[in-house]
């Protein structure tokens, strides 16, 4: 069965736009029942909690109390929230917007989108409260771990324009990173292999065979037992800087993945004081909606000590 077109999309609310559900057949009376039971993630009570504060709605936007009955063949909207949320404290900063692009230069620690244990602390949902902009959307992303640049398109109809530009690999990326000296390790100019995802759903590996990423490697200065050093990733696989640096002998100062995992995804008390060294620096392209020449650079520092 097709889903009804949307009639409404109520506005987004702290940053945070409404998600959407179509309504299946099935044979749910309430709206609670089906929603405890397909989302589960929310419990009976807390669905109960939303919807007696106005915060699911129907398609005109009008909210739907707890005893709402269910309607298949509509659409219901909601608005994702955690009852508690790690606080990040560190402050995003745009450095360039116009009627196509935003440019925010990200801290480290702080999610791109929501996910997770994550909502209001993500760079997403802090630039849509704070710009207004809805249509806000990252067109590529960085870990969460990372520091450094990501883009945003403005307008919805200029996204896949952009998202095409990185997945053609027609942008040219620049990082950088501390990580051991290592002058007993000869350091290849350019490094490819092939990786895969780990046993560990978090973690990325190395296999023989065909080589599925590359990266060009400068060593930019020695720090004592550490050194700066400038990547090019020409792909964009996961964690492919930190599974290059980590095989070349090299794990980036800070990281918690590799060579060894110290601390898996889940719930732990950041030690802010220690962020992976790990820098989204710079990024160029032509840009598909305007043809001009874009060339961006972080403001953000690395340090070895």
């Amino acid at each position: 069965m097709s889903r009804p077109p949307h009639r409404h999309k109520p506005p987004m609310r702290d940053g945070v736009s409404a998600s959407c559900v179509a309504l299946p057949h099935g044979p749910w009376l309430r709206l609670i029942d089906f929603l405890a039971e397909r989302l589960p993630a929310v419990s009976s009570v807390q669905w109960m909690q939303r919807m007696a504060q106005g915060c699911v709605l129907d398609e005109q936007g009008t909210p739907l109390r707890p005893g709402a009955p269910f309607h298949p063949g509509t659409r219901v909207y909601y608005y994702r929230e955690l009852e508690t949320e790690p606080l990040i404290p560190f402050e995003e900063a745009i450095l360039y917007q116009d009627a196509h692009l935003l440019v925010a230069d990200k801290p480290h620690f702080l999610p791109v989108t929501p996910t997770g244990r994550y909502v209001q602390q993500t760079l997403l949902v802090r630039l849509k409260r704070r710009t207004g902009i809805e249509t806000l959307s990252p067109i590529h992303r960085i870990d969460r771990e990372t520091a450094g640049l990501v883009v945003f398109s403005v307008r919805a109809q200029d996204r896949g324009a952009y998202q095409a530009l990185f997945r053609e690999q027609r942008v040219e990326k620049v990082y950088e990173a501390i990580a051991p000296l290592r002058a007993d390790l000869p350091l290849p100019p350019v490094y490819r292999s092939r990786i895969v995802e780990d046993e560990f759903f978090f973690r990325q590996r190395e296999l023989a065979g065909e080589p599925n990423s590359e990266t060009r490697i400068e060593l930019i200065e020695p720090l004592g037992a550490w050194a700066r050093y400038r990547l090019y990733p020409r792909s964009g696989k996961t964690h492919q800087l930190r599974v290059h640096m980590n095989a070349l002998g090299r794990p980036i100062m800070g990281d918690l993945f590799y060579p060894e995992v110290v601390h898996g995804p889940g719930p732990i008390e950041h030690d802010f004081g220690r962020p992976l060294q790990l820098l989204a620096r710079g990024i160029a392209f032509t840009d598909p909606v305007t043809g001009q020449a874009r060339h961006f650079e972080s403001q953000r520092k690395l340090t070895s000590s």
